[in-house]
């Protein structure tokens, strides 16, 4: 309803991805977050959605970058349409919800979704400049997180705050669960990568690796290894080739060094720091599902 391009392609195009499934997670987050500060209207519905756009257009733009054939078990748009046209549909969804959010009229919103975005693309760069690089410090992978996935989470939510009018404490409160909760999010999908069913997963295992990505649990791992095994790593990091046995041997290290154990040891850290942000806050309805949806984000198998 909200694409209305006249160009039937741009439609088609953006209604692939956004019908692929998902979990919307940041316009409910969005939603929860301005009812629990007391909205009581109906436009926290139109600022969910343009949320959801500068997602979808960073997915877009991801799988051109990444070479991504699948997403979500489907064929992403760059292999349907190619690369030019997924670039151009991403940069259309994400005009399109600057277009739209500026119709709140709401300085500190353009603010937050503004800033969001920059750090998206700020965390995107990080992470291609440390591409097949094994050497690469956590506080590094971190800090690409936090611009990448996290960003946009704690905008969302502190969005919902700004539009219940919310005081500046409890902005700041939301910001941070946002952002807590945004890396024990992207922690858990880069460890999913490693022990998840593939095809409940929507991509192939070990993905990560292939496209010379070190997550967490890869980084912690390269720590504990020996020399040998470190080698074996960088090299399928530098080549982007990964064989079966090549996985099944990382998988074997992980579990012997405790590398998943690790990374889902400080994902859950990260959401007991965002359940804690939410205490300056009376127990509501909302309060409670934020709790809820804080636990899902590192029990889910996808």
């Amino acid at each position: 309803k909200n694409l209305d391009s006249s160009v039937t392609l741009v439609n088609t195009v953006a209604a692939h991805i956004l019908s692929g499934g998902g979990k919307r997670v940041r316009p409910l987050l969005l939603l929860l977050s301005a009812r629990l500060c007391g909205y009581t209207g109906a436009e926290h519905h139109q600022l969910g959605s343009i949320v959801e756009f500068i997602h979808t257009a960073t997915l877009l733009h991801d799988d051109v970058v990444d070479d991504a054939d699948l997403r979500r078990g489907r064929r992403t748009a760059r292999k349907v349409w190619g690369n030019q046209i997924s670039i151009l549909v991403g940069d259309y969804l994400y005009t399109k919800a600057m277009c739209k959010v500026v119709e709140f009229q709401s300085q500190g919103i353009n603010e937050v979704l503004a800033e969001a975005c920059k750090k998206m693309a700020e965390g995107e760069v990080l992470q291609l400049y440390y591409n097949g690089n094994p050497s690469m410090p956590e506080i590094d992978y971190i800090k690409i997180v936090e611009h990448k996935t996290a960003g946009l989470i704690a905008a969302a939510c502190r969005m919902g705050a700004i539009l219940a009018e919310a005081s500046e404490p409890q902005q700041e409160a939301l910001f941070r669960f946002g952002q807590y909760l945004g890396i024990a999010f992207q922690v858990a999908d880069d460890t999913l990568d490693y022990i998840a069913n593939g095809e409940s997963l929507g991509k192939t295992i070990g993905q990560d690796l292939r496209q010379g990505k070190a997550t967490l649990p890869l980084l912690h791992l390269l720590q504990q290894c020996s020399e040998q095994d470190r080698q074996m790593i960088k090299d399928r990091m530098e080549t982007r080739t990964l064989s079966t046995t090549d996985l099944e041997r990382i998988l074997s290290l992980m579990a012997n060094f405790g590398s998943i154990t690790y990374a889902m040891d400080r994902a859950r850290a990260y959401i007991t720091a965002a359940k804690d942000e939410l205490d300056c806050f009376e127990d509501s309805t909302a309060r409670r599902a934020l709790s809820v949806a804080a636990d899902y984000m590192i029990t889910r198998d996808r």
